[in-house]
């Protein structure tokens, strides 16, 4: 049955929201069938041209960089859109720094006269972001410390009793695998969420921790399964990587990071006399205590280092209404890849038509929407389109310390990272759903297509952290984070994640990840009709979104408001 609005079963207002200035007058009582149609024609081919070969991969500075830019931004011309940028253009500048590591010296562990020298790329895949030279290790003691993870709501840590400052550190990849005690064929739900991965669990966490107990490298096991992806992803990083220059020119940062395969990880610890499975056993308790190996860590990198302006591009429909236009919704996909890299069946561009020229093509076609739809929102739509995401989410992090417009005054992220290429779904998956009152506006949207909300069928791969919305998130705006559904019309019940683990496994950060005569966007368009729906029923809200009662970001969004 069709809802004629959000307001049926649409966000409540909380204490934080109730006083936010700028209250509009309620929900527009416009269904989703009267809203103007998305193109799925458009986003394919706005798809096939930024994933050509001709983009060569759209890494940041290089001429993919050049031609994505100035494509987004004709786009955006041709809607009639204001530039994003109060200076009048339509980029924000991101200044990076590019950093190619070589093996200066192989990761070498010893004990007395034994040796155990890991080959680089197959074993080991290290980096520095210390914008210098290089960076090293030198005869460093070597500790097994876990999942390095350090929780007190979860009262665990993992440094207990050891201090890890100036050592290497050898950690589990995602968070904790606490058995539940009632059910040893789960995860314990009340710890680290069970299944569900934290921000504990992120590679970029470990090497964080690592940092602040004064480690001079973390070294993560890769195990293909908890991590969500096989080692060839992990070797995709051997290629240039860029960050965002610190005033301490990264510094402060470990001196080695880097992963280790699970084998290479088997050894070393025999080395140390130890078993990886026995370890690993003992890691998932809160009795665990790091384990010093008696073995002593050696290895050198060495840098190619440049310094670019990125850009992040964006444009800007303002408000219709003149005491709420300088308050915004935005939407945001990255528009960046991973370029020219390792060639793999004979290709060596890494096109990423699904990452993320996909997400690109849906956010313009849903601008394109926006320039037609009546009546027009009350408040502001700001279209970003961020660089550096595959670098570390990069862009959106530079938005998110510097942003163009207030993020008090932000009320919703919308972020789009790969669409549906596969066909209609019955449902549509919400990465962290139950974190925000977005998902009650998805909700209402999707009532009226006659489909449902799904979580995430894949919680323990932490997508929530994964994409450009964790960066708004952190500043405590509601985020967004939609999936394609897995339940397809008219497939068999496994057609949906079989089709997921096929792309994982073969296109993922690969040079396979292009256009495929099989593709069948009729479901990108159904999703990008709910992302439209959602975005323009908040724009004209009475209340601003909210977190939910107990959600990690709830308590920096009420900071925010109440300035």
């Amino acid at each position: 049955m069709l809802v004629a609005g959000v307001a049926a079963c649409g966000p409540k207002e909380t204490p934080s929201t109730a006083q936010q200035p700028g209250s509009a007058g309620g929900p527009p009582q416009v269904a989703l069938s009267a809203m103007p149609k998305i193109d799925g024609n458009a986003i394919l081919g706005h798809i096939k041209v930024l994933s050509s070969d001709e983009y060569e991969g759209r890494a940041p500075g290089t001429k993919g960089e050049e031609l994505s830019v100035k494509y987004i931004q004709d786009q955006f011309k041709q809607l009639n859109l204001k530039p994003g940028n109060p200076d009048g253009t339509y980029v924000q500048k991101v200044p990076l720094v590019g950093i190619l590591g070589k093996e200066a010296k192989p990761l070498t562990f010893t004990k007395g006269p034994q040796k155990q020298t890991l080959k680089w790329a197959d074993d080991v895949v290290a980096w520095t972001k210390h914008v210098a030279d290089g960076a090293s290790i030198n005869n460093t003691d070597v500790v097994f410390a876990g999942y390095g993870v350090e929780a007190p709501e979860y009262n665990w840590n993992d440094f207990k009793d050891l201090d890890v400052k100036g050592k290497t550190i050898i950690v589990l990849v995602n968070d904790p695998a606490v058995p539940d005690p009632s059910n040893a064929a789960r995860l314990d739900p009340n710890v680290f969420k069970g299944d569900a991965m934290t921000y504990y669990g992120r590679w970029t966490y470990k090497f964080e921790e690592g940092a602040r107990k004064g480690a001079a490298a973390v070294l993560i096991v890769h195990e293909e399964k908890p991590a969500g992806y096989p080692f060839k992803v992990v070797q995709g990083n051997l290629n240039e990587k860029f960050d965002l220059v610190t005033p301490d020119k990264n510094m402060s940062r470990v001196n080695i990071e880097g992963w280790i395969t699970t084998d290479a990880a088997r050894k070393i610890l025999a080395l140390g006399g130890q078993d990886f499975e026995t370890l690993k056993k003992q890691a998932r308790t809160r009795e665990f205590k790091p384990v010093p190996l008696g073995l002593k860590a050696s290895m050198a990198v060495k840098n190619t280092l440049r310094t670019i302006d990125s850009q992040n591009v964006v444009a800007k429909l303002e408000g219709s209404d003149p005491k709420l236009k300088d308050e915004y919704v935005v939407y945001s996909a990255h528009w960046d890849h991973l370029g020219i890299g390792t060639p793999i069946n004979g290709d060596n561009i890494y096109n990423g038509a699904l990452d993320n020229a996909s997400g690109v093509a849906t956010v313009l076609e849903i601008a394109r929407a926006y320039t037609t739809v009546q009546p027009q929102p009350k408040r502001s739509i700001l279209f970003l389109m961020v660089t550096a995401e595959e670098q570390g989410l990069l862009g959106s992090q530079y938005y998110s310390i510097s942003p163009l417009y207030p993020l008090n005054k932000t009320l919703a992220n919308i972020n789009i990272d790969g669409v549906n290429q596969w066909g209609r779904t019955k449902d549509i998956t919400v990465i962290g759903m139950g974190a925000s009152d977005l998902d009650d506006y998805l909700k209402a949207a999707a009532d009226e297509q006659g489909r449902v909300l799904r979580s995430d069928p894949e919680p323990e791969k932490g997508f929530y952290y994964r994409s450009d919305h964790f960066n708004f998130a952190k500043q405590g705006v509601p985020a967004l984070d939609p999936d394609a559904g897995i339940d397809f019309v008219g497939k068999p019940p496994d057609y949906g994640k079989n089709k997921r683990d096929e792309y994982t496994e073969k296109d993922y950060h690969s040079p396979s990840d292009e256009v495929k005569p099989d593709w069948d966007l009729s479901g990108a368009v159904d999703d990008a009709q709910l992302f439209f729906a959602v975005g323009y029923r908040v724009a004209n809200a009475d209340t601003f979104p909210g977190w939910k009662p107990g959600n990690e970001f709830k308590a920096k969004r009420e900071e925010s408001l109440h300035r």
